[in-house]
């Protein structure tokens, strides 16, 4: 078990079967402030390695190493396993500098019994001086790092600038593993249940229903290129259940819903139901349409949205 934490060089290894054997004989240092034993840290000690300033998140591949991330270092550090690595035992093996600063690492496989070992990829909070200036705002940058051949060490061999906030955490999993889906099994299916939607709807079956005094449930159907229906009438004040089912039943047909006056942004897959709901408030005609290029005739596939006055 590896644990570092930012103000100390070391990575600290401890040994869980000492752990084990320490808990076995009752070899006890204290209590804690909760009253549990606490296992000397002699007892529980398998090594200390000095990997350099800030060690953070360590992840592991196949021949024997592990890798530290440095973030007062701006570094990743490989370091050998003793128990696996008896010829090199407990040791710092290289420093890789990356750009400012990381946070996180990524491993093919490294939070699993069989890594990969063959890549790495370093989450680092900023890409300073890495990439042009186009305002106040320095995006992340996440470092793509080959690790496959130890005896030419690691290497970095691709950046990919994100836009988004810290890059904490992250899984890589290889494509093999991957068992996608082209459509959803059906037409009607909910991405979130994983199951047939209980508000799909489909073609002929579209409505507008009143279901209560403000309340109004709609069942919509998209395919290449047109809503049904394409133009529905509401009263202000009412609560409306909107329900949007893709005919569609090839890969590349998605289809987007907009509805701008009530933020409304939705992706909808071949075969997906969406659902979403809104209070409608001020009277007035209101546009939504696709928001993905669907066939030439993308530019017809919109409608209106028409919210009566309150009597």
């Amino acid at each position: 078990m590896v644990v570092a934490g930012k103000l100390d060089p070391h990575v600290t290894v401890f040994n869980i079967k000492k752990i084990q054997d320490a808990i076995a004989a009752k070899k006890y240092e204290t209590k804690d402030q909760y009253g549990f034993n606490v296992v000397k840290f002699e007892d529980a000690l398998e090594a200390q390695v000095e990997v350099g300033l800030g060690p953070l998140h360590t992840q592991f591949d196949d021949k024997g190493y592990a890798y530290t991330s440095l973030f007062l270092d701006s570094a990743v550090a490989r370091w050998s396993l003793g128990s696996e690595r008896p010829q090199d035992g407990w040791k710092l093996i290289q420093k890789l500098p990356v750009q400012y600063n990381i946070g996180h690492l990524a491993a093919f496989g490294g939070d699993s019994m069989h890594p990969n070992g063959k890549y790495l990829v370093a989450l680092n909070k900023w890409s300073l001086d890495r990439f042009v200036t186009t305002g106040p705002l320095l995006p992340q940058n996440l470092q793509l790092i080959d690790i496959s051949k130890p005896d030419q060490g690691m290497q970095v061999i691709a950046d990919m600038p994100m836009g988004i906030a810290e890059p904490h955490y992250a899984q890589i999993i290889a494509a093999d593993k991957l068992k996608s889906w082209p459509t959803y099994p059906e037409v009607g299916w909910s991405a979130e249940t994983q199951a047939p939607s209980a508000t799909a709807v489909l073609a002929g079956k579209e409505r507008v229903e009143r279901t209560g005094p403000h309340e109004v449930q709609i069942y919509q159907t998209a395919v290449r290129s047109h809503f049904t229906p394409e133009n529905i009438t509401i009263q202000e004040g009412d609560h409306v259940y909107w329900h949007v089912t893709s005919l569609d039943k090839v890969k590349d047909a998605v289809h987007g819903f907009a509805l701008p006056a009530y933020n409304v942004s939705l992706s909808i897959e071949p075969g997906e139901t969406v659902n979403f709901d809104f209070v409608a408030g001020k009277p007035g005609t209101y546009s939504w349409y696709c928001t993905e290029f669907c066939s030439a005739l993308h530019l017809e596939m919109t409608g209106y949205l028409q919210i009566k006055a309150a009597q």
